[in-house]
This record gives structure tokens, sequence and C-alpha cells, in this order.
């Protein structure tokens, strides 16, 4: 049994999507500002990090798209944990439901390779860059996958200010899981899926440490 890691670092300063601000990390109580609190050399580090919910790999829950949708604290463990994994690997910039025919991915986790993750932390990373087309998302739909995920900046085209990919699977109660890594790792069939979010109240996305058992 491996672990493997499908996430990326969060750092401060780090940029996930242009228009967000990046990370800011500090800290609440340092080392050596807590010595004074305990004794027999004792000292403790208490962190804050100020940051919007779409930093670094996430999980998007249907309250991202939809006001009266599910929340991160309404998402059950059995729809973002130990899901049955599905890798699909496409070199296309608009996969379309081509890329999902003849492969059997209902109620499992469906894990879109793109190796897009190659460009993170690069200007690249945020133009022209793979995504599912509404035709793709209305495939897996109607085939049942349980949530979506990908290793690209964004599981729509982000040229235009449509985002009919979210609107979809979100509309079905399917998560998505965006900014992936480490896809190339994985089998195409056979591995379990963990991508669970803290349980927050009126929060669409926040960051999540997606991983796989191989």
């Amino acid at each position: 049994m491996r672990f493997i890691d499908l996430s990326h670092r969060i750092e401060e300063n780090m940029l996930t999507y242009k228009g967000l601000p990046a990370p800011v990390m500090c800290d609440f109580l340092s080392r050596s500002d807590s010595r004074s609190l305990y004794e027999n050399g004792a000292e403790f580090s208490i962190q804050t990090i100020k940051m919007v919910g779409n930093t670094g790999t996430y999980l998007d829950s249907p309250f991202h798209r939809y006001a009266d949708g599910k929340d991160l604290a309404d998402l059950t463990l059995a729809s973002v944990a130990h899901l049955d994994v599905v890798v699909v690997k496409s070199n296309d910039m608009a996969i379309g439901p081509d890329a999902f025919e003849g492969i059997e991915f209902a109620e499992k986790a469906v894990l879109v390779r793109t190796g897009w993750d190659v460009h993170w932390r690069t200007d690249r990373y945020f133009e022209n860059h793979p995504f599912l087309t509404a035709a793709a998302a209305n495939y897996l739909v109607t085939g049942g996958a349980a949530l979506v995920g990908i290793d690209s900046h964004n599981i729509d085209d982000t040229r235009g200010r449509d985002r009919p990919v979210h609107t979809i699977l979100l509309g079905k109660d399917i998560p998505i899981c965006e900014h992936m890594t480490g896809l190339d790792q994985l089998p195409a069939h056979g591995a379990r899926f963990y991508a669970v979010p803290p349980k927050l109240v009126a929060f669409g996305t926040f960051p999540v440490r997606a991983f796989a058992i191989v």
C-alpha cells in the first residue's frame, strides 16, 4: 500500500488564481514570546493565515456555485473519501466526452490527468490551460461520476466568463477538485481517493490535502 500526495504545497505569497490574493502567514504567538508563558523550557508556536478558499489544491462544494447548495460542512464523508478512482489522460486543451467513452466511472472519482501541473507557479499555468467542455460535464453526470478532479488551472475554460462545467457538476452535487498534481503516479484504475475539507459552514471552497492510496 502506497500513499500518493496529489496536492500542492501552500506557501506565503503563492498565487493560485490571478485576481485572487496570495496567502499571508505570520506568527500569532512566536516561540520566543511563548517562553514567558511556560516553564521547564517549554515553548510553542501558533501561526495565523489569511487566505481565500481558492488556494492551492482545493475542493469546490455546490455552495461555491449555488446559494442553496451544500456547503463544505454539508458534504458527506462518503462523497469525498475512500472513492474508487479512474484516471483519464488527455492531451487536448478542450476535453470533450470522447475522453471518457468506454470507461466505467459510475460512483467513482474521475481524475483528469493533463500534465498541466508542470507549469504550477509560472505565468504559463494561467493561460490556455486544459479544461472540460460542457458536453464532457454532462457526460460525466449521466455516467454517475461521484467527484471530478483535474490537474489544471481550472476545470472550466477561463478565456470567457461562462463556467458551464462548474454549473453542471455542482448542480448535481458532484464536488470538484482543482489544481491537483502528481496524477502521473496513479494507475488508471484501482486507487482510492481522499479530498476531505474542514467542516466549514457557509463556505463553498477550501484547500484539501488530496491523496490516493494505491
